[in-house]
Formats: structure tokens, sequence, C-alpha cells
């Protein structure tokens, strides 16, 4: 029996409810609000989103349920579920530690994130994450790879302390090669592997894609869909797609080819399929070429760079959210390492935590609070600049993670 939560937080039979919205489906329409609750606070019995006008209602045992509009209250007559988040099938936390600082309420499901790394911040270990994460959750994956053979893939996997082996034989895991078209003979590669690289070729195998002419956008974009296809059922807007290197997939195209490229990979697997696309884009000098000025189509950038102003004589490994739309976003610096089998750790609250002193520990409450605010509010509040370098104590966990697999629902 599956059962949401009433605007008091009571359960509601979703069975139960949908029988008694039938019966009142013609009478009860602005039926009498409930005095112990604001309209602001109540949200829709089904959907979960805020009612703005008066509500919809139908009466079971005694309790009157609210609907924001006659479609959902008729629609849970059809359901055999409710949502029990309105945004549960917007959002998901990326599991990764050293983001969390940054993305508080978690990421949108439909987003294309460019992931700007400097050489040394181990950006491809950030890529595996993200994978790793999702297969994790029980959510399938992508991996494009433009940088490695498949079999390097998988042994930086290994490297990193993550065995995926299991995914790539389940086809939770799917590998699309666009870098193989490089070798003279990449069957006949194999009997010069050792036996160790030659189980990891066949296991691999069975979950691999081959390009054969990655400059070709269209036939790359296609390998993308089939990929996710392969992996996700058609409408369970979960999963995740990570290109290693769009820096090395603009130097296989024209300019104008690989913007349009982005622009249709974004729009066929972010938008409409509801999964979303982590591309990384190397950065060796302050240009802003291809892929560097795509910030105004990705729906989210993360910036890693080293730094030399944390310690003394020492490069540190740095991170940070510049920009993520649809949800609160702390656009601050966090030291990283990575911990093998943990992945990218924060090594600190923030890089001026030991001169912030009470003013800068005042502000980090205000943006604590905003950050609560915002938890509770509108599903696409705006990115917040914080009145200091610090994040908000509270910042930790994304209150608006996904709830499971389901999409928000139960």
């Amino acid at each position: 029996m599956d059962e949401s939560e009433d605007a008091d937080g009571a359960p509601v039979d979703a069975d139960g409810a949908a029988g008694d919205a039938e019966a009142a489906a013609g009478s009860a329409d602005g039926a009498a609000e409930d005095p112990d609750e604001s309209r602001e606070d109540r949200k829709c019995d089904y959907c979960r989103l805020p009612i703005p006008e008066a509500p919809v209602t139908a009466d079971h045992e005694g309790v009157t349920y609210h609907f924001c509009s006659a479609p959902c209250r008729e629609t849970l007559l059809a359901e055999d579920r409710v949502f029990t988040e309105y945004h549960g099938g917007r959002r998901f936390d990326p599991g990764v530690s050293a983001l969390r600082a940054g993305l508080p309420q978690g990421m949108p499901r439909n987003a294309v994130v460019l992931v700007s790394g400097q050489p040394g911040t181990r950006t491809e270990a950030l890529h595996a994450e993200v994978v790793w994460r999702a297969l994790q959750r029980g959510e399938p994956a992508v991996l494009v790879a433009f940088l490695d053979t498949p079999v390097s893939v998988v042994q930086e996997f290994v490297a990193l302390g993550w065995n995926v082996l299991p995914y790539l034989a389940s086809g939770q895991l799917r590998l699309l090669d666009c870098f193989s078209y490089r070798l003279d003979d990449p069957e006949g590669m194999t009997e010069s592997m050792s036996d160790w690289n030659r189980h990891l070729h066949r296991v691999a195998a069975g979950s691999t894609t081959n390009i054969r002419d990655p400059s070709n956008p269209q036939a790359v974009l296609n390998g993308v869909e089939g990929c996710v296809d392969a992996a996700t059922d058609v409408d369970a807007e979960e999963g995740v797609v990570v290109i290693d290197s769009l820096t090395e997939f603009g130097s296989l195209v024209q300019p104008v080819q690989g913007y349009d490229f982005v622009k249709d990979l974004r729009a066929a697997v972010a938008k409409s399929r509801g999964v979303p696309v982590f591309a990384g884009a190397s950065r060796i000098d302050s240009g802003d070429a291809f892929p560097h000025d795509l910030g105004y189509i990705a729906d989210g950038v993360i910036d890693l760079a080293l730094s030399d102003d944390v310690v003394e004589d020492a490069l540190m490994k740095r991170i940070r959210v510049r920009k993520m739309t649809g949800v609160f976003a702390i656009r601050r610096w966090v030291t990283y390492e990575f911990a093998e089998g943990r992945g990218l750790v924060a090594t600190d609250s923030g890089d001026d935590a030991a001169e912030s002193g009470e003013a800068d520990d005042e502000a980090a409450d205000d943006c604590a609070a905003d950050v609560e605010a915002a938890a509770a509010g509108d599903d696409t509040t705006d990115e917040i600049e914080p009145a200091s370098g610090d994040a908000p104590d509270g910042a930790a966990g994304p209150p608006g993670a996904d709830t499971g697999a389901d999409g928000g629902e139960r």
C-alpha cells in the first residue's frame, strides 16, 4: 500500500484517498481549508507542490485532503503511488563529499555540468567518483572516453579503490570508446596485453560501444543516446553521463560543431531524458576558447584549481561550484584531497577560516539561515552569494537529495 503525507504530516493511504477523491470529485472543489495551517505552508497531497490558490479537496474518513489542481486529484485516481517530495525527481546528491559544501540542496537531474580543471587537480578522479556514486545508488552510468582505452578506464577505477567489474558485466556501467580509433589494430592489441589486462578487456567488451569516427559529432551523440537507452528505462529519469574531455573532442571538430554537439546533448540527454551530464574541460591557461566559453549553455560549472595561497611552498587542490541553476549554490573555494575508496574529501571548512573572526562567524550563521530557508522554500531558488568566504555549518548534506531511484516516489 503506497502512502504519502498530508499537509499536517499524517499518512495518506493512496488507494483510500483515491477512492474517496473519486466520490468527492464532483462536489469537493473549494471546500473549507484547514484552520490549523496557512495556505502558504500547504502542499498538494499528490504532487507536493505548494498550493497557490484555493485548493481542490477530497474527504476521506473525516479528513480533508488538499490538491493544487483537479488534474492532481484525478491522477491520484489512476495512480498507485503519490509523490513524497515535489522536487524528489528533479534533484539528486552526486555523492561527492567535496561538493556538498557548495551544493547543500544537491543539483538538478536535468543539468549539463562543465567540470573545468587545471592539470594536477585529479579531474579524472572526480569523474570516476560521480560514476561510482551513481552505481552505488543503483543507477546506471555511461562514461564517454576520449582520452583512454576501455582497459585504461577500468584500471583507473581499480586504482582508486572501486571495483566496477560487476557493473560492467551486468551492463549497469557502459563505456563509449572514442579513443581506440587511433590504434592501427584495436582488435589485435589484446595479443600484447598481460593476462590481467586481457581479463579486464574481456569484462569491459560486452558493455563497450566503439565510435569509429569521433570527429563526427552526430556519431558521438548517437552513441551516447544509445548507451543511455540501453542502460536505463526510457521513463526512469535516472543515471548519469560523464564525458572525460570536451577539450579533446574540441580538437577533433570545428568550433561551431562543438557548440552544436553540446547543445544537442543537453537537449537530447539532460532535458529530454532527465539524465545529468558531467563534461570535463582541461584548463591550461586563462583563455576562453571551447569548451571554456560554454558557461552560457551549461547549467552548472565546477572549477578545480591549484593554489599556493593556502599553504606556503605547496600547491593545494581546491574545488568550487561557480554556477548551478535551479538550486541554492555557495560559490566558495574548498580545499580537498583524494582518499582511496572515499573519493574527493574536503580537508577544511574554508580557506580563510583561521582568519575569519567573529564577524565572519556571524555572516556564516546568516548564510546557514539562508540555506535552511532555501531548503524549505521554492524548488527553483536562485544562486546566493554568501556574505563571507566561509561555508555555513549547516550545509553538510543536501536536504533536497533524491529519495531513491524511483524519482522521489514511494
